[in-house]
């Protein structure tokens, strides 16, 4: 009787251990699967190549115990893959949900985004801030939901000690003698001056195309040099205002329905990056 007992929990255990490794993989097949029947649908309707780029927690559940997965940084190159892979007469639509990230990453996306020969358009289902509304910049349309926000570009310097706005260190140089101020204070404002020098530069190449000099000159005291804190919303109303008949504040459907396959959880993350690649359309 007890090696009957002993069989069966053996095999109950074994069972467990099964379900217990598969499980997590069946659960994250199906939710790519949706998710790129989501991208697939939406590519379909616009005729154009679907990127995401998405910072957000996904959680795999396991028996009520969260299996959390996280995305590797070199999302920027996957962004550029999938733009490179895409034909030069396809338009590009780019999902951003991201409350920013490094200045280089977001840089080398705009400027990939910004060459791209085809139509280009950036959707904002929650917010894209800092580097997230650098690559926004670089649409042909931006796409927003009512209620979605923008943000600052302004360059953010630091070290061990924190991060500062480069504006600021400069308003701090500008206050105080040379002689009030140590060396770390010194070489962070000589850093502020050629960061914010480097992203006016960026910003204006990025709008020069379809704006004058004076709105250009706009956006950049907008959005660079400091006027605002860095964590500032920009409303869908305001963006608008200050970029023009670019911003369109109506989303395609498919959009909500893919950013509800992406579950917030409570753990920091890195971003996401799926795209379908597709094939040249007639």
């Amino acid at each position: 009787m007890m090696s009957a007992l002993d069989a069966i929990f053996n095999n109950i255990w074994v069972l467990f251990l099964f379900f217990t490794l598969l499980y997590p993989r069946f659960q994250q097949s199906a939710l790519q699967r949706a998710r790129r029947r989501e991208l697939t649908n939406l590519g379909n309707r616009r005729g154009s190549n679907v990127i995401t780029l998405i910072h957000r927690q996904e959680t795999i559940s396991l028996l009520g115990v969260p299996i959390s997965r996280y995305i590797d940084i070199d999302d920027s190159e996957e962004v550029l893959r999938a733009i490179r892979l895409t034909p030069d007469e396809t338009p590009i639509d780019i999902i951003i949900h991201t409350p920013g990230g490094i200045a280089l990453a977001a840089t080398q996306i705009a400027l990939a985004l910004e060459a791209h020969p085809a139509k280009k358009t950036v959707m904002i289902p929650h917010y894209a801030m800092s580097g997230g509304t650098l690559i926004a910049l670089a649409a042909d349309e931006i796409m927003m939901d009512p209620h979605a926000v923008l943000g600052p570009v302004d360059p953010q310097l630091g070290d061990q000690q924190g991060m500062y706005a480069a504006s600021s260190i400069l308003k701090v140089v500008e206050t105080k003698k040379t002689d009030e101020l140590d060396d770390r204070t010194l070489y962070l404002a000589e850093e502020s001056r050629k960061a914010l020098a480097q992203i006016k530069k960026l910003v204006r190449t990025l709008v020069r195309d379809i704006r004058d000099e004076e709105e250009t000159e706009k956006i950049v005291e907008e959005l660079v040099s400091g006027k605002y804190t860095h964590d500032f919303p920009i409303t869908a109303e305001e963006a608008c205002e200050l970029l023009g008949a670019c911003v369109n504040r109506e989303l395609p459907r498919e959009v909500y329905s893919l950013m509800s396959l992406y579950k917030m959880e409570t753990r920091p993350r890195r971003p996401s990056v799926e795209f379908v690649p597709v094939s040249s359309r007639e």
